[in-house]
């Protein structure tokens, strides 16, 4: 017999007890993108679903819609982004 590691959809599974690691690691992102040069990421949310973040909101211009991604995947931890920034 032979046993796959545990997914969904693909995904790594995860405990809700996990709290405390996502927690950190969404804190983690958005205080990057708070602090980051070229990218006003006040009306941005991050949420964090295990490795992957998930960025939603808005900014200015496409030019920090791509910032914001690569500061996101600077961080350690961060897997995988999924960007949903819209410009406006």
């Amino acid at each position: 017999m032979v046993f796959k590691a545990a997914t969904f959809h693909g995904m790594e599974l995860y405990l809700e007890n996990d709290q405390a690691r996502r927690s950190a690691l969404e804190s983690a992102v958005a205080n990057a993108l708070a602090v980051a040069g070229g990218i006003d990421a006040s009306d941005v949310t991050v949420i964090a679903a295990g490795q992957e973040i998930r960025l939603h909101g808005s900014v200015a211009t496409y030019q920090e819609v791509k910032r914001a991604t690569a500061v996101a995947e600077s961080i350690p931890g961060v897997r995988l982004v999924r960007n949903r920034i819209a410009v406006g």
